[in-house]
């Protein structure tokens, strides 16, 4: 059973309307519409909160429908392989560039031109919209903000937390004009990038956003060390199946494992990546 059906079917059995749901979701009835017509795909259980409220409205084990979309997006994703990732709107990446610290522009631009969406442009880009989303994942908790923000750009507060939801399941592969223009463009100041190092320093706004400069290096390593890739690692990083949602810090985390005498295969990292984003395995510090 999917995300829709057991909503549908939970929604029937206690008599209750899509409009409660909503409610109880705090997001905006047509959300809930699309959601339970398959217009809109579920969205990433790790990037949202709407599973928890629905779980607890409808009466459901908690993780319930988180698990349930879990398994929906996978399902799709493998009936969607062999489709190459659309790249970026070149508005997209021209506001990235017109970011760029302007003596390192002129040759960030080059390496775009020469690649287009390649390492260096999916670094950065994927640099810049975990550290938004970051932001925006924490404003999202934030009702005092978020009416604000709704209240500004003539929204209903259910009509902005839509929005947030939205960019929180968005990835460098579906990143909108839409987005820049709600969140990287305004959150972002400035970004600079050390192209001997790839040391990424990103300064945000700070008229909205408290200790607003982030700074991403690459870990050192002693002489004697090395990284040598696993072959399981590399045929992880090339199945889109598996890696796709991967974020920088995650992949750094897979790279930096170790093994002696064993060589695992690219199931074993997708396994460790589920494990590296499940709550039941980590305690609150």
């Amino acid at each position: 059973m999917d995300v829709s059906l057991i909503i549908k079917h939970r929604l029937e059995e206690f008599g209750l309307e899509q409009r409660d749901l909503a409610h109880a979701a705090q997001v905006t009835e047509s959300y809930i519409s699309q959601l339970l017509t398959g217009k809109r795909a579920p969205p990433a259980p790790n990037r949202t909160d709407i599973y928890d409220k629905m779980d607890k409205f409808l009466k459901l084990p908690s993780g319930e429908l988180a698990r349930l979309a879990d398994h929906e997006r996978k399902q799709q994703l493998k009936r969607e392989l062999g489709d190459d990732p659309a790249p970026l709107f070149r508005e997209v990446r021209e506001l990235i560039l017109r970011k760029c610290n302007p003596d390192t522009a002129r040759h960030v631009r080059g390496v775009f031109e020469r690649q287009p969406f390649g390492e260096l442009e999916r670094l950065v880009t994927q640099k810049l919209l975990d550290v938004v989303k970051g932001l925006a994942q924490q404003e999202l908790e934030n009702a005092a903000w978020l009416r604000s923000v709704a209240e500004l750009s003539g929204r209903s507060y259910e009509a902005m937390r839509v929005i947030v939801l939205e960019f929180l399941d968005t990835d460098i592969f579906q990143v909108s004009i839409e987005d820049c223009v709600s969140f990287l463009d305004p959150l972002i100041e400035s970004w600079d990038i050390d192209l001997a190092t790839f040391a990424l320093q990103i300064v945000l706004n700070d008229r909205l956003v408290a200790g607003n400069v982030k700074k991403f290096e690459f870990i050192e390593l002693e002489s004697d060390q090395h990284f040598v890739e696993e072959p399981g690692l590399k045929g992880f990083l090339q199945d889109p199946s598996l890696s796709a949602t991967a974020t920088a810090e995650e992949l750094a985390f897979l790279k930096r494992l170790k093994f002696k005498g064993k060589r695992p295969t690219p199931l074993y990292y997708y396994r460790e990546l589920q494990n590296l984003r499940d709550p039941l395995h980590f305690r609150t510090a």
